[in-house]
């Protein structure tokens, strides 16, 4: 059965549940949802997701939201299919847990900031804060450095193995690289750009770009 997945591929949250998918070799469609027209405020989506917001996806009579849990909910359903994205053993599944943790929470806010503030902004005419652009961009210096400290010793962020923790990173790193204009965050630190390089060339983020 094709998996619906509602929401814009042009933004971050639908891409990690797409790269997800793919990685997954697990079919699906996007069912388009226009953000610039508020079309996930609409009393319709928000039957699917009532804080209205992206992705939601339909999988028969199975419906779920928030994007870290939908690739937590197939990378579990297909764990026998694709490429490995949990880790073998408990203790592995335990480091990817936490990195994924790190991303929401220690990650994603700084970026999701930047993004908003240098590209979206402007997209709509808005009025950008640069001040908290500046602020943000410094504290994600200081987390890239963490990253760059954790990478020194692993190929991954959970470890030898490519994860979810690494794959919930591609969104925003390439939204922050190639349109934000912040690829030093990752270009000067050597660990940080080896990894990157990495987990962007593979199959099924290149094919993901291909949908965009």
């Amino acid at each position: 059965m094709v998996v619906k997945v509602y929401g814009s591929t042009r933004a971050a949250c639908p891409q990690r549940v797409m790269a997800c998918l793919l990685e997954k070799e697990v079919e699906f469609e996007i069912v388009h949802v226009d953000l610039d027209a508020g079309e996930q405020k609409k009393p319709e989506f928000l039957q699917r997701q009532p804080f209205g917001q992206v992705p939601a996806v339909e999988d028969g009579d199975f419906r779920l939201f928030e994007s870290r849990a939908i690739i937590r909910y197939y990378a579990t359903k297909y764990a026998g299919r694709g490429a490995d994205l949990l880790g073998a053993t408990p203790e592995e599944r335990a480091v990817v847990d936490q990195w994924l943790e790190v991303e929401a929470h220690n990650f994603n806010d700084l970026a999701f900031n930047l993004a908003f503030h240098l590209v979206i902004s402007p997209h709509m005419g808005l009025r950008s804060d640069l001040a908290l652009v500046h602020s943000c961009e410094q504290k994600l210096e200081k987390v890239m450095d963490i990253y760059e400290q954790r990478l020194s010793k692993s190929k991954y962020l959970a470890g030898d193995f490519f994860s979810l923790a690494d794959l919930s990173h591609l969104p925003a790193i390439r939204c922050l690289t190639e349109d934000a204009g912040l690829g030093h965050l990752v270009k000067e630190r050597k660990f940080v750009n080896a990894w990157w390089e990495d987990i962007s060339s593979r199959p099924s983020w290149k094919k993901l770009l291909t949908l965009l």
